[in-house]
Parts: structure tokens; sequence; C-alpha cells
């Protein structure tokens, strides 16, 4: 098959600590392998794929590429749209009443003369693609799509790993590390971080791990009230536990007394069917975006688990800190970086022999890094809480783990 003379890059859903990267990424690889390939980057995501808005990326733009390592959030712009919401894509102005949203989108990457879309988002934005994909197959159009996964919270089936989550993990930790002191600034302190994740608790799981790390690398003075105690983790609420509210504010309060303070972690996808099914009594609206997911932001379960906990436990003031957007737009780290680069670079190869699908080392085929077909991809992963690491955790702060979410009392 030919060559690819032109690709599009478009950055999707919320942002993550990856996407910057694996932009510049792209643009380089393409620049070593055959710097003649024409690239372009849709601004906003699909919402400038329907408007064929882009930045046309220039020698001087190739040049310069990797400057994006160090810069968090997406230059290009993210959006959240639905190719298949047709409603919500009328009603925002970005197709005419009566229009396919999938049609103008690939009538219009006809139109700009792309061969290759490269996709950067999560599991919303790989469905999208795939959508797209199968359309275009559909159609006999002649494009390939090629996908990269991000999402903070890891839970993109069957990747083993995606890109972003470790970096997102690492700043959740640094963040907390100044909240915590907060814990001096009154006596019997509650503070709730609450921590992204709507149904995958890896993220609170994995930044718990990241900020104990800190911890062990700390000197204290528990002489003049410098204590690891104090600064400890003392509970970690995930979707994927069972939280008995009475037992835990027991233990907690216990730990209330003795160290005068409680910092908990929560997902923000913990408990939120319960605090839904209380909206819902009290007649309120439950907010919902363009995928139909629960606006976590208006549910806000952090505050929720902090109301639960504070008159049980004796906190005399409660403090409620979101880690989420400090972490997921931050650039990526290290570590971060070696995978997107690899995803990148075998993303390049994809589209070279015009193979479509969302790079990623593959759970279900022995974990090799390949190019996953669309079907595959799926959101909502759910996070083993039998993994050694945080079953290891849980038991150094002294809790008890379940297989799943109950916090009726």
């Amino acid at each position: 098959m030919n060559k690819p003379k032109k690709v599009a890059i478009l950055t999707a859903g919320g942002l993550a600590p990856c996407l910057n990267s694996a932009v510049g990424s792209l643009i380089e690889r393409y620049t070593e392998i055959d710097p003649s390939i024409e690239i372009i980057c849709y601004r906003g995501g699909y919402k400038g794929l329907l408007l064929g808005d882009y930045y046309p990326v220039t020698a001087e733009v190739r040049k310069n590429a990797g400057l994006l390592q160090g810069f968090g959030g997406s230059v290009i712009g993210n959006s959240r749209v639905k190719l298949t919401n047709v409603k919500d894509c009328v009603k925002r102005g970005l197709v005419k009443e009566g229009d396919d949203p999938q049609k103008v989108a690939a009538d219009q990457l006809i139109k700009d003369g792309v061969d290759i879309l490269h996709t950067i988002g999560g599991d919303d934005t790989n469905t999208a693609a795939a959508d797209l994909a199968a359309f275009l197959a559909r159609n006999d159009y002649g494009l390939t799509v090629i996908g990269l996964p991000k999402t903070v919270d890891n839970d993109v089936i069957p990747i083993k790993q995606s890109l972003g989550a470790w970096t997102a993990a690492e700043q959740g930790a640094r963040y907390f590390w100044n909240v915590v002191a907060e814990n001096n600034s009154n006596p019997r302190m509650l503070i709730v971080h609450e921590v992204m994740g709507r149904n995958c608790g890896w993220l609170t799981a994995a930044t718990a791990q990241e900020y104990r790390k800190l911890l062990g690398r700390a000197e204290w003075l528990p002489e003049l009230g410098l204590s690891r105690a104090s600064y400890e983790v003392h509970a970690v609420f995930i979707p994927e536990m069972a939280v008995d509210l009475e037992a835990e504010a027991k233990r907690l309060r216990e730990v209330m007394d003795k160290v005068d303070c409680v910092n908990i972690f929560v997902s923000e996808g913990a408990g939120v069917e319960a605090i839904v099914a209380e909206m819902q009594a009290k007649g309120q609206e439950v907010p919902r975006d363009a995928f139909g997911h629960i606006k976590l932001d208006a549910v806000n379960p952090g505050k929720w688990f902090g109301e639960q906990f504070a008159q049980m436990i004796g906190a005399e003031k409660t403090l409620v800190q979101k880690s989420g957007y400090f972490a997921r737009a931050a650039a990526a780290n290290v570590d971060d970086m070696r995978l997107i680069k690899s995803c990148a670079d075998l993303a390049v190869e994809c589209a070279l022999r015009r193979e479509s699908g969302v790079m990623g080392h593959d759970e279900d085929k022995g974990n090799v890094l390949r190019a996953i077909e669309f079907p595959r991809i799926k959101g909502g992963k759910p996070f083993n809480i039998d993994t050694d690491w945080f079953a290891q955790t849980l038991a150094e702060i002294g809790q008890n783990k379940g297989a799943k979410v109950d916090v009726s009392h």
C-alpha cells in the first residue's frame, strides 16, 4: 500500500500528563522517518475535525517539537465531543440539523487530504475513534485511524498501562505533601484528598503509594510533634472496595484520638451511587455530560465522605482538597515519556503499513505492545484490589478491604 501523504493528530477528552508529549513524539518520529509526509493538528479535538480547524505542522514546529515534552495539557486543545451524539453536535453548532457528524468528519478528512488520523484520548475518545474507523471502512473512505490511550485512572481494557497515569499518581502525591501540613492548623483535623477515578480506583491507590514513598524518604522529629503518624494515609476508599462507614469511623476515631488528625484518600467515583440516590430522593437533578457520565464535580464525593465522617470521628474541622486538575495537567515524567515514545513509534509504524488500532501493551496477549483492535477497547477496567502493593498498603495502615462499594449505614 502507498505510504501516507498527510496525517492528522487530535487530542480529546480530559487532560492527562501525556498529550503534549504524545503529539511531540508523533511529529518527531514522522520527521525522522519521512519529513515529506505532511502533518496537521486539529484544534480542540473532534470539534476541530468537524469544523476543519487545524494547525499546520510547519518546518519550525518539526524542528522544535521536542519542546512539547516540557509542558502539560494539550497545546492543540481538547473537547468532549461524541460523534454519534447527533443532538449534542447540532446543539453546539458543530454540524447542521439533519447532518450525520460521522459523515461530516469523514468528508472533512477527505477535504483536508488526510490519509491517517491519530487520536490521543481515553476510552470515550477511542470509542469515538472506533465508531469513526468503522464508518470509514463501511463507506470505503480509505482512511486509517490509529489511537493512543490516555487516561489518568488507567482503566482502559485491555491495556496494561495508559499514558500519563504514572505521572498523575506522582503529581497527586506531590500535591498532598503540601496539603497534609494543614493537619497542624487546627485540632482534630480531618483532611480528605479526592483523587480522579470515575469507576476505577487505580489512581487513588497509586497516588497513596507514591505519597507513602515520600513519607518513607522523610526524616522525622516526634519529640517536637513532627511524626510520620500525623502525615500518614489513614484510609483509602475506592469504587472496588467495600466501605463500612461505622466500622471505619470507629477505627478512624481511634486514629484521631491518638494523632489529632485523620487523612483520607478517596476516589471521585467512590460512593457515587449512594450520593446520586440521595440527590434524586431530594428531587435534585443529576447533571451529565455528552457521553452520559455523571458530572462528578457537581456530585462532589470528597465533600460527601467528609460530611459522613466528620461527626462520627469527632473532627473539629474538615478540609477537602482535589488533586485532579493539578495532577492531570502536569508534563509527563520520565517513565511516561518512555512509554509514550514506544507507543508513538509503533503508531507511526502502523501508519506506514495502514494498520488501525490502539497502541498499548495487550493484557490478553501476553502484555505485548501492539495495535489493539478497536472493538476490544472499552473503559471501566476495575482495579484489582488484591494487587500485592495495594494489599500491603492497606495492611500497613490497618484497613480491611472488600469487594464492592457499600456505603449504606
